[in-house]
């Protein structure tokens, strides 16, 4: 009768087990990282398409 309790104890013990825990926090913080991103992204392209804009009539007032 023991050995029958402590087997079940010991299965009940690795149920209750969290080893996917690190696996699911990792997957939340690479979603944030991904979302900051693309609200950073919008902002970044209107800034990198204004630099080149002004490179470009630049080099149009030059070479005329």
């Amino acid at each position: 009768m023991k050995d029958k309790l402590l087997k079940l104890y010991i299965r009940l013990q690795m149920l209750k087990q969290d080893h996917g825990q690190d696996l699911i926090e990792y997957a939340l913080v690479a979603v944030l990282i991904a979302l900051a991103a693309t609200a950073g992204m919008n902002s970044l392209a209107t800034g990198i398409n204004s630099a080149f804009s002004k490179i470009g009539s630049k080099l149009v007032s030059y070479t005329s």
